[in-house]
């Protein structure tokens, strides 16, 4: 068995309403701050505020934010599948992966903002079918990335993400090494339930999958009870145009404490 997993520190910087140089900055203060990763949201247009405002493309970001960076493990919290080849993701995954020196986590959920698909001429569908495609993907994401040449250059941890169409708990044990739900303590505990059960149906130990929730910086009152509910990573959300890290002092020390550090 897995030991219980340390407490980790997220920030999601929302690339929206703001400026690249902005956003830039942002990334440096949080390499700096102690974080233990960074990630940032696949949108072509705003999902928060006036969806007529800026924002930037996720995976060309990240790879300018793999060199930027030295400490944070770098995701997309998440990739919309609707909108992404699964075998181009991996290969693209990949690439960051060597970027960073082995820091990149492949983000991946089903796809939901309408504004996306509508404006760039992809298909939103219908729930059962946004999900069949997310498993197909997911099959040929472990498929391609040990075929890569080079393979990545660490362990490159599969992420899925819960924010719109709910994942069947038996994808997400066979996939997922990380994840990320955007429900209430209780839908979250309820299902992270079901996971351990999925987990043990297939002979896989529960605690090799990290689970995370998104927060917001004044959330963390709400810590005890996603503590409870299983969670032991906290993405905190934050977007232009200022980015505003203030909370971050408070939730590092929080998270160190709780990790038994000096």
């Amino acid at each position: 068995m897995s030991h219980a997993p340390r407490i980790r520190i997220a920030v999601q910087l929302q690339p929206v309403h703001c400026t690249y140089d902005t956003l830039r900055a942002a990334v440096s203060r949080v390499d700096a701050s102690g974080a233990d990763i960074l990630f940032n949201s696949d949108h072509f247009f705003p999902s928060i505020g006036d969806d007529r405002g800026s924002c930037f493309e996720a995976w060309t970001m990240l790879g300018a934010w793999a060199e930027q960076t030295r400490h944070v493990q770098l995701g997309v919290s998440v990739s919309g599948n609707t909108y992404r080849n699964a075998h181009l993701l991996a290969d693209m995954a990949r690439t960051v992966d060597h970027i960073a020196h082995g820091r990149a986590i492949l983000g991946i959920g089903s796809g939901w903002f309408r504004k996306d698909h509508d404006e760039y001429g992809y298909d939103l569908s219908d729930a059962k079918s946004r999900l069949e495609g997310l498993h197909q993907s997911l099959e040929a994401i472990r498929y391609r990335l040990p075929r890569l040449n080079p393979p990545p250059a660490g362990k490159l941890p599969v992420m899925i993400g819960n924010g719109g169409d709910r994942k069947p708990p038996e994808m997400v044990a066979r996939h997922a090494d990380i994840w990320m739900d955007f429900k209430s303590p209780e839908v979250v505990q309820a299902y992270n339930e079901e996971l351990d059960s999925a987990c043990e149906t297939i002979g896989r130990d529960s605690l090799s999958i990290e689970r995370g929730v998104a927060v917001s910086p004044d959330d963390l009152s709400k810590t005890r009870a996603f503590l409870d509910a299983g969670c032991t990573l906290f993405m905190v959300r934050t977007a232009g145009p200022r980015f505003d890290l203030s909370f971050l002092p408070e939730w590092i020390a929080w998270r160190d404490t709780r990790n038994g550090r000096d």
